[in-house]
C-alpha cells in the first residue's frame, strides 16, 4: 500500500520520494488542492506558515499526521481533527539556535556592535572589554536546545544550570526560579509556548535577575511581557539579546527598537544553511516509522 504525502515544496518532494511506500504530492498554499489530496495520510506544512495550513488540515478527510518541519507547535495544538497526530522537527535546530545564542552573547559581551559602529564612523575605540570566559549561564527550557546550549558554552568555562518543568538529576524545577536568577549573569529561553511558559518573563522574573545580567530569548515571543522588559532596558538595569518579539513581527515605531542594551535579530536563530535539509531529514525519518507501523518519536502530547 502507498501512502500518500502532502509536501509544500521541491526539498519534500524529492525527500519523500525515497522513502518506501510513500508517495509525494505538492501542494501550494491558498491554491485548490492537487488532486489525489483527498487520499493525504500525511501533511507537512512549510516552514513558519499561518493558519490557512492548519485549516488545510480539514479538508483532508483521511489526513492520520501532521509533520512540521520546526520545533515549534504552538500554532498547531488543539486545532487538529480527532485522530490527527501532530509531530514536531525536534533535534533538526537545536545546534543553530545555540549559536545564535552563543553569537549573541559573544557580541554582547565583546562589544561588537559598538566596534561596528565605530568603525563606520573612523573611530579607533581600543579599550578591554567584558567577556564571555566564566560566566554563570542559566538556560530555562531542558530540550534539545539547552543540550546543544551546554555543549557550545563548556569551552568557556561557563557554570551552567538548566531549569526544566519539573526538578531531576542535572536540571532544576522550574519552581525554583525565584531563587536562582539572581544568580547568574545570563538567563537563555529556550522552551515551547504553552499556557504554563505565555508571560512567565514577567515583572517578577526580570526583577529577581542580577543587576546588569542578560536576558536570552531564543524562544517565542509571548514567553516574555514585552512592557516589563522594556521598562528594565529603559532603566539600564538589564540587557537583552532577543531573536523573537512579542508582537512579531516588531512595528516599525515599537519603543523596543531604540531601548538601550538591546540586540535584536529577526527570528533567524535556526534560519541557517542547510536548515530545510535538515528539517526534512527529521520529518521524513519520522513520516518512515508511521509508514511502518510504529509511533514517531516526536508526537505532541498536549501542548507540546
Amino acid at each position: 500500500m502507498t501512502v500518500t504525502v502532502l509536501v509544500p515544496d521541491d526539498d519534500g518532494l524529492a525527500a519523500v520520494s525515497r522513502l518506501d511506500g510513500a508517495r509525494a504530492l505538492r501542494f501550494a498554499l491558498g491554491e485548490p488542492l492537487p488532486a489525489g489530496a483527498d487520499e493525504a495520510e500525511v501533511l507537512v506544512p512549510g516552514f513558519l506558515v499561518g493558519p490557512e495550513a492548519v485549516q488545510m488540515a480539514w479538508q483532508l478527510p483521511k489526513l492520520r499526521l501532521v509533520q512540521l518541519l520546526t520545533a515549534g507547535a504552538e500554532s498547531w495544538t488543539g486545532r487538529l481533527p480527532e485522530g490527527v497526530a501532530l509531530s514536531i522537527a525536534r533535534g533538526a535546530h537545536g545546534a543553530s539556535t545555540a549559536e545564535w545564542a552563543i553569537t549573541g552573547l559573544l557580541t554582547v559581551y565583546r562589544e561588537f556592535t559598538e566596534f561596528a559602529a565605530a568603525q563606520r564612523e573612523h573611530r579607533w575605540t581600543q579599550h578591554q572589554t567584558d567577556t564571555l570566559h566564566g560566566k554563570r549561564i542559566l538556560i530555562v527550557g531542558a530540550g534539545n536546545l539547552a543540550e546543544e546550549l551546554q555543549r557550545m558554552l563548556a569551552p568557556f568555562d561557563t557554570t551552567v544550570a538548566v531549569v526544566g518543568t519539573h526538578a531531576r538529576e542535572g536540571v532544576h524545577g522550574v519552581d525554583e526560579l525565584p531563587r536562582l536568577l539572581g544568580d547568574f549573569d545570563a538567563v537563555v529561553l529556550m522552551v515551547p509556548v504553552t499556557s504554563a511558559t505565555t508571560g512567565m518573563v514577567d515583572a517578577a522574573f526580570l526583577a529577581h535577575m542580577a543587576d546588569g545580567a542578560i536576558l536570552v530569548n531564543a524562544a517565542r515571543g509571548p514567553i516574555v511581557r514585552t512592557d516589563a522588559l522594556l521598562s528594565e532596558l529603559q532603566n539600564r538595569r538589564l540587557r537583552a539579546v532577543l531573536d523573537v518579539t512579542d508582537p512579531e513581527p516588531l512595528p516599525s515605531g515599537h519603543p523596543l527598537w531604540d531601548a538601550p542594551g538591546l540586540l535584536l535579530t529577526p527570528h533567524v536563530g535556526g534560519s541557517s544553511r542547510g536548515s530545510r535539509e535538515r528539517g526534512w531529514a527529521i520529518a521524513t525519518a519520522e513520516i518512515a516509522r508511521y509508514l511502518n507501523g510504529e509511533t514517531p518519536h516526536n508526537l505532541v502530547h498536549g501542548e507540546y
